[in-house]
């Protein structure tokens, strides 16, 4: 095994978690020990990719290979340090859990989970409900549940997320012009929308199965509320209101195809945001809308979306937008930021998202690479979880801190 943070992975029931296996496979600092599909359909499925790629001439490399059909089994007989989750989100506060209870570290796909108390469940084992700052990298010896590895000695448990946003070259160049060179001055207002097509036949079956998917804020939103404090250095500090309903699926009336929130940042600006499974399937990810980001300043504007080629920059003096280049994009950061956090190594700009008080603050470091760290992730979850409830019950003006 050597330095390699051993990973076993737990469900593959949404198309994210392949992306990440397959980047840990990859990783020169992760080694795979178990990937287990309990869900019987997908697990076959898996087993026909997977043959499929071995009688293939040139296989391309991309096909998982099981090991286990029982998380369980994964618990009791495999030696690992982490657990990468992708089971349905109902079910992935439990394994979290789980996972935290016996030691391990925990890497999931996002949503963390469903349900509030096991949030709070999980910010107890992670040592993350005070608001004190959290140490920065290897100031606390604990041994973080692995073993006799130094390299991988850390504060206990860490959670990880793929909340990857952050990776995208046009928001690394918002964030830089916004953050570091202050080219817009205090962000006022952020207007974004997330559509998403829903793809239904094609999206997972149990999407639209009562009590499984958990709400379309929580689901979607949770990147907004990630995004936008990285991308601003502002906190996202108030629902003002949130709705979430069910559009055009009298099929599934439980099911949230639309929502939408109006949320206020920390020095009283607001942000509004289009969270709705209504794009065309047709135009699907590529759609111009697909988390287009605009912000306002006391000094400009800025604008990009998830494919943009250029960030629009329009200071108050500019006649006309300026296209700024892109900076580059980061592949794999999320997982890079978990490493990096369990190893207690510091990451580009020296700390762990400006020294662990959120990802709120995490703006004020300075550097479109500043980590994602469990804090951060835990912080976007729970105020994802408390929006998606303001909708559902219907209540205004809801604090999220």
């Amino acid at each position: 095994m050597g330095d390699r943070l051993r990973i076993a992975f737990l469900g593959f029931r949404h198309g994210h978690v392949m992306g990440l296996y397959q980047a840990a496979r990859r990783h020169p600092r992760v080694e795979v020990v178990a990937a287990c599909g309990e869900h019987a359909e997908t697990a076959s499925a898996l087993r026909h990719a997977a043959a499929a790629e071995a009688n293939a001439p040139t296989g391309a490399g991309g096909a998982v290979h099981l090991t286990h059909a029982s998380f369980e089994d994964v618990f009791e007989h495999v030696d690992f340090d982490a657990v990468a989750i992708g089971d349905v989100y109902a079910r992935r506060g439990r394994l979290i859990l789980r996972a935290l209870e016996a030691g391990k570290h925990v890497i999931s796909d996002k949503p963390l989970c469903t349900d509030a108390a096991e949030l709070e469940r999980i910010m107890t084992l992670t040592g993350t409900k005070s608001a004190s700052p959290e140490p920065r990298g290897g100031e606390d010896g604990g041994d973080g549940g692995i073993g006799g590895n130094a390299r991988l000695r850390g504060r206990g448990p860490r959670v990880g997320c793929l909340l990857d946003l952050r990776e995208r070259a046009a928001f690394r160049t918002m964030r830089r012009l916004i953050v570091r060179e202050g080219a817009i001055g205090s962000v006022r207002t952020v207007n974004f929308t997330a559509q998403h097509p829903l793809l239904l036949g094609r999206r997972p079956a149990w999407y639209f199965e009562p009590g499984k998917h958990g709400g379309t804020i929580n689901d979607i939103g949770v990147h907004a509320l990630d995004l936008i404090p990285w991308l601003t250095g502002r906190r996202v500090v108030e629902a003002v209101a949130a709705r979430a309903w069910n559009a055009r699926l009298p099929r599934f009336p439980w099911f949230q195809d639309a929502a939408q929130v109006m949320l206020r940042l920390d020095n009283d600006g607001g942000a509004l945001g289009d969270l709705s499974y209504l794009a065309p399937d047709a135009a699907g990810y590529r759609a111009a809308q697909y988390w287009r980001v605009t912000c306002h300043g006391d000094a400009g504007s800025v604008e990009a979306n998830y494919h943009a080629d250029v960030v629009e920059l329009t200071r108050s003096t500019d006649p006309a937008a300026q296209r700024v280049p892109l900076d580059p994009a980061r592949p794999g950061g999320c997982l890079d930021d978990f490493l990096d956090e369990i190893e207690g190594t510091a990451g580009p700009t020296g700390e762990f998202a400006n020294g662990s008080s959120g990802a709120g603050s995490a703006g004020a470091s300075g550097d479109s690479s500043a980590p994602l760290t469990t804090r951060d992730v835990l912080d976007a979850a729970r105020r994802a979880l408390l929006v998606q409830r303001a909708a559902d019950e219907g209540r205004a003006r809801v604090p999220l801190e």
